[in-house]
């Protein structure tokens, strides 16, 4: 298990000065952000060579949403998807962070094709997947699906119901990811879900009860990581939540507190 941290949780300063506290801190990642990834490649290739801390993973950052009312909504999310799977290759990241969509449906009621809309919008994500994941296997990223808490999206919430949908699609790079703030509100057990997730897990987003660092709040990260201990997680886990102030001594002291666990 290794560590990494959202470069926009590191103090202002430049890209450079980010990696290098990553590295003072004691991170063995960071995890960048999807915004312009094709402007800022060039960029994060040349300054990740001058540094030990790696690329964990691609946060999202892409337009449109693959379940999206329009066609070119979900062609847009498609295609941006593509390049940044493409970017993770390149920086030797494990993969790209997807959410399939956020808040409440956006197609019309499929009745009676369908009973529920979330039959019809997971035919549709299983066919896009299967063209993203192949694409994926080409270039050698993982697509992460998220779930998230039932008050952020209406559609896959908890991992069990991610790791279905990795089933149907049936290809290597699709893969999961657990945030324990997300998990910490839908699953019954958080090491149990970690458990049967297995080996469809590839990334995690750390966070607390109450979305502060971890050991700030008021969940069983012993617990959860004992579980992946169990099924022998190797990815990175990362830094995805509100630290206090003052922020240097905040993490140091987060950081402290998971390598007691680990």
């Amino acid at each position: 298990m290794r560590i990494a941290i959202q470069e926009n949780l590191l103090p202002r300063g430049s890209l450079r000065d980010k990696f290098a506290l990553a590295e003072k801190l004691g991170f063995e990642g960071i995890e960048i952000w999807g915004h312009n990834i094709e402007e800022r490649l060039g960029e994060i290739m040349e300054i990740k060579q001058s540094f030990k801390v790696a690329v964990s993973t691609i946060c999202s950052g892409y337009r449109g949403d693959l379940l999206g009312l329009e066609r070119e909504e979900r062609e847009l999310a498609i295609r941006d998807i593509k390049v940044r799977l493409e970017a993770a290759s390149k920086l030797e990241a494990v993969g790209v962070i997807v959410v399939p969509t956020f808040g409440k449906p956006k197609l019309p009621d499929p009745w009676p094709l369908y009973e529920r809309i979330e039959e019809f919008e997971r035919r549709l994500l299983i066919a896009e997947l299967k063209e993203l994941g192949k694409y994926a296997d080409d270039v050698g990223a993982f697509i992460l699906l998220e779930p998230l808490n039932r008050y952020e999206t209406h559609f896959i919430n908890r991992l069990e119901q991610a790791v279905d949908i990795c089933n149907e699609v049936g290809i290597e790079h699709v893969k999961i990811m657990a945030d324990f703030f997300h998990m910490n509100i839908e699953e019954a057990s958080i090491p149990e879900s970690l458990r049967r997730a297995g080996g469809y897990l590839h990334h995690i987003h750390l966070a607390d009860s109450n979305r502060l660092a971890p050991g700030f709040g008021h969940t069983d990260f012993k617990g959860a990581f004992k579980a992946l201990k169990e099924i022998d997680y190797r990815y990175f886990m990362a830094f995805e939540c509100r630290i206090p102030r003052p922020i240097e001594e905040s993490i140091r002291k987060s950081l402290a507190y998971l390598r007691s666990l680990m």
